[in-house]
């Protein structure tokens, strides 16, 4: 069996590179003609850890090619991975479909064999039946070719593992014959006693959008009892561990802070809740409305910090950022919380330096009108206030005393709860973060 992978960014990439490594015949397609070449040559064009060794090797055993040509795909594949992204539409919570449909546009004509097309992007349910009619119309092989879908679950920072050792496979198919291809395409990953999931095409689609909202939902949950806290004086990051002895509510992702951003989550509970309401059930995730809301609430209210230490009034203040991708383990900036509250503060006057381990060249494309640093200390410079807005190690083991050295004032926003206050508080630092009550005078120490 050969498998194509349509679209080479980071799903596609990543799941091309992981199948060659196991073993299978691998063409990466794309109509980015600079993408191919770096990837032909080795390069990887975004950070993910652990991706540009595999990448090499899979180069090397001969087994991974790129190229441009469907047709070239078309008679190569047995089985045609549609890995390419569904933006946001511009002007509307609804997912941007041009990019999916142009793929089996284009591969369509090529297939005149028996092949089965398998879409792993993120789309909106009923999107599937779509595309399973258009390839019948387009293909030469028509009824021969079928289509299935598989979700990808990637976490940015672990899609190496993601890939090659999930924690479940869905396979959404029509036929026996989709589920035997699929399974022969996964054996590597099956062998390993993954679990697996059948089910039906629209149940297949809807499953990642169903678990992001419910991540998201509890992500936003926290940080709208944060709210609450900041309103009473208790301390959020107490009642999240207190709630996480509770076998049914866990602690995994529990964990108050500026929210969530990337590429996925925001842009996916908003077409879900788009399509909902386009199949007249909106009523049903309304509650997604919200918790969009709270999420960004969070960004206002970690800039409203800053502002608050530096005494009601941020312009002239030199404001040391440290982070602008979304998560650590990623140089990922699209939706991210840590730009977004950079700029806003750049906006109300403040001098804003920004230092991130891997996402500063994207930032800098974003954003330009920011300042950047080459390490956190450099960012902390003579800083009125440093702001903590991406969770790498290297910002939670910065020594308190070393950066309070280089400081101009020792005033800290946590904005991801990754410090130890004590620690911080000890060192002589004003600490504060979203949902903690304030700590004045001799009860720092």
């Amino acid at each position: 069996m050969r498998l194509t992978v349509i679209g080479t960014g980071y799903l596609g990439a990543t799941h091309a590179i992981c199948m060659a490594v196991l073993g299978f015949e691998v063409l990466g397609v794309d109509v980015d003609a600079a993408k191919i070449g770096k990837l032909a040559a080795g390069e990887l064009p975004f950070f993910e850890p652990g991706l540009p060794e595999l990448l090499t090797k899979a180069l090397e055993s001969g087994r991974l090619r790129f190229t441009t040509d469907f047709r070239e795909a078309g008679e190569f594949g047995d089985v045609h991975f549609v890995c390419v992204g569904t933006p946001q539409r511009a002007g509307s919570d609804a997912a941007d479909l041009t990019y999916v449909d142009a793929a089996v546009t284009a591969l369509a004509p090529h297939l005149r064999r028996r092949a089965l097309v398998v879409g792993k992007s993120t789309v909106p349910v009923g999107t599937a039946a779509r595309l399973a009619a258009l390839l019948r119309e387009l293909a030469p092989a028509g009824e021969r070719v079928e289509l299935a879908w598989n979700p990808e679950f990637l976490r940015e920072g672990f899609a190496v593992d993601d890939t090659m050792r999930p924690d479940r496979l869905v396979f959404g198919v029509t036929s026996a014959w989709a589920e035997q291809r699929l399974r022969a395409a996964f054996e590597p990953v099956l062998a390993q006693g993954v679990p697996v999931k059948v089910t039906d095409l629209p149940t297949a689609e809807l499953v990642k959008v169903a678990a992001n909202s419910f991540l998201a939902t509890k992500i936003s949950y926290i940080n709208a009892m944060a709210e609450v806290c900041e309103a009473t004086g208790a301390d959020v990051h107490d009642l999240a561990e207190a709630l996480a002895y509770d076998e049914r509510i866990g602690g995994r992702f529990l964990r108050p802070g500026l929210g969530f951003g990337g590429g996925c989550l925001p842009k996916d509970i908003r077409a879900f809740a788009h399509r909902a309401e386009e199949l007249g059930v909106g009523q049903a995730v309304g509650f997604l409305r919200e918790i969009d809301g709270i999420n960004r609430r969070r960004r206002a209210r970690t800039v409203d910090l800053v502002v608050e230490l530096c005494g009601g009034q941020v312009a002239g203040r030199r404001v040391a950022a440290l982070g602008a991708a979304f998560k650590p383990d990623s140089d990922d900036i699209r939706d991210a919380p840590a730009l977004d509250v950079a700029a806003t503060l750049h906006r109300m006057g403040a001098v804003v330096v920004v230092y991130d381990p891997a996402a500063m060249d994207n930032a800098r494309r974003a954003h330009p009108e920011l300042a950047y640093a080459t390490s956190a200390l450099d960012a902390a410079r003579d800083a009125d206030v440093v702001v903590l807005l991406t969770e790498w190690n290297e910002f939670r083991d910065i020594e308190p005393s070393a950066m309070a050295a280089v400081a101009g004032q020792p005033r800290i926003v946590d904005g991801r709860h990754a410090l130890d206050p004590a620690s911080w508080r000890a060192a002589g630092w004003e600490y504060r973060a979203l949902g903690r009550p304030v700590v004045q005078g001799a009860e720092q120490t």
